[in-house]
């Protein structure tokens, strides 16, 4: 039987009793259990975010186009304008004139539309010719060598005889079946578009009212009803500041780009100058997509290269002038974050909702930050996304 061990109180050579020398302290756990059910909590939200993207995208367009539109409606107000006519006013001059605009380019972008395919396919012709043959054209020539090759070495061919080549066909295209397809998934985005303009009009006549609420619930403690005061200016501030830098920004990329394509003769120029304005709210790839279309109806049009990289570098350089000097000068150093951050967000946004979240990562990500750098436990991540 061995001896039982005897309990000593005797203290180590650094004052620690040697039986909780490895035990880790309470505070230990209770730090990384916190960190675990945030953990928890962001994943469960991440989820919803991705399963309910039909229906969560809709409410967060409103909340921008809220965002664009309500300083309209307050300073209306402000002259004595109810807020239910002031609304109704303002989103109905939006429609207005984002309707008419896409009534009198309409037949452009149709003829866009359609020349773009035979302009890729004609570019890609002439590239190849002044190339040469490509890399996967030699290695299919050479695949094919081989197989010749092995074939008369062993006296086979390389279609055994009694072997029928069995050729499948696709079924036609049928314009049809294009057209209500086309139709249905417009019909779908109308569909979305009333319901945001509805949420939007909404939301500018509460106005101040769901802040307020949510004030009222978040918190029990003045000091957290504070903290939700700030984190909500904050949010409106920056997402404010944001929306006049883009739409500002992207007029004068527009304008400047459509300008500068009807003085080099390009067709169609005024469509191309709207696409440059629309995609410049996408960062990094949405100069690249317009200078892309542009490089390929500059091809098809002039038939030089010349033209190509003229036309696709003054695009390039209009954009690239607004990124680098204009933006920055407009926004607030608060609202400025990390290129990788920024660029991560495009791609996880993406991934989440699609073209909705491409257009929508740069305000979600702000919407972050700004929560991020008024919660303690987030501040780190506020340190991340910040530039």
């Amino acid at each position: 039987m061995p001896a039982p061990v005897e309990e000593s109180g005797a203290a180590t050579s650094n004052g620690q009793d040697p039986r909780y020398a490895l035990d880790i302290p309470n505070s230990w756990w209770r730090d990384h259990l916190h960190i675990a059910v945030w953990a928890l909590v962001a994943g469960g939200l991440l989820l919803f975010l991705r399963v309910a993207a039909e229906a969560v995208v809709p409410f967060v367009l409103s909340g921008l186009l809220f965002y664009a539109l309500d300083p309209a409606v307050d300073a209306l107000q402000r002259v004595r304008v109810p807020r239910v006519l002031g609304a109704l006013l303002v989103l109905g001059l939006v429609l207005t004139g984002v309707g008419a605009l896409t009534l009198t380019l309409s037949g452009e972008i149709a003829a866009i539309v359609t020349e773009l395919p035979d302009g890729a396919r004609r570019l890609t012709a002439a590239l190849r010719t002044r190339s040469g043959p490509s890399t996967l054209d030699s290695v299919k020539k050479a695949t094919t060598a081989i197989d010749q090759t092995a074939a008369e070495a062993t006296g086979t061919s390389i279609a055994p005889r009694g072997v029928t080549r069995v050729q499948i066909e696709q079924p036609l295209f049928r314009t049809s079946d294009f057209l209500w397809s086309g139709s249905m998934g417009l019909a779908g985005l109308a569909s979305q578009l009333a319901m945001v303009c509805f949420l939007a009009y909404f939301l500018l006549l509460a106005d101040d009212l769901f802040k307020r609420k949510l004030v009222t619930h978040a918190s029990s403690t003045l000091a957290g009803k504070r903290v939700t005061v700030k984190v909500l200016e904050d949010i409106e501030r920056q997402i404010e500041r944001y929306m006049f830098v883009q739409i500002f920004t992207s007029c004068v990329v527009g304008v400047a780009t459509g300008g500068a394509l009807w003085w080099l003769g390009l067709q169609n120029a005024a469509v191309w100058g709207l696409a440059a304005g629309i995609f410049n709210s996408v960062p990094y790839l949405g100069p690249f997509i317009v200078t892309f279309g542009l490089a390929v109806v500059a091809f098809l049009q002039f038939g030089t290269f010349e033209m190509t990289f003229i036309i696709a570098g003054v695009a390039m350089l209009i954009t690239s002038l607004e990124g680098w000097v204009l933006t920055p000068a407009l926004i607030g150093r608060t609202a400025k974050m990390s290129p990788v951050a920024v660029f991560a967000g495009l791609l996880f946004w993406t991934w989440m909702w699609g073209i909705w979240g491409t257009l929508l990562a740069v305000p979600m990500m702000m919407v972050v930050k700004a929560i991020c750098d008024h919660v303690e436990d987030f501040r780190p991540v506020a340190d991340f996304l910040s530039e």
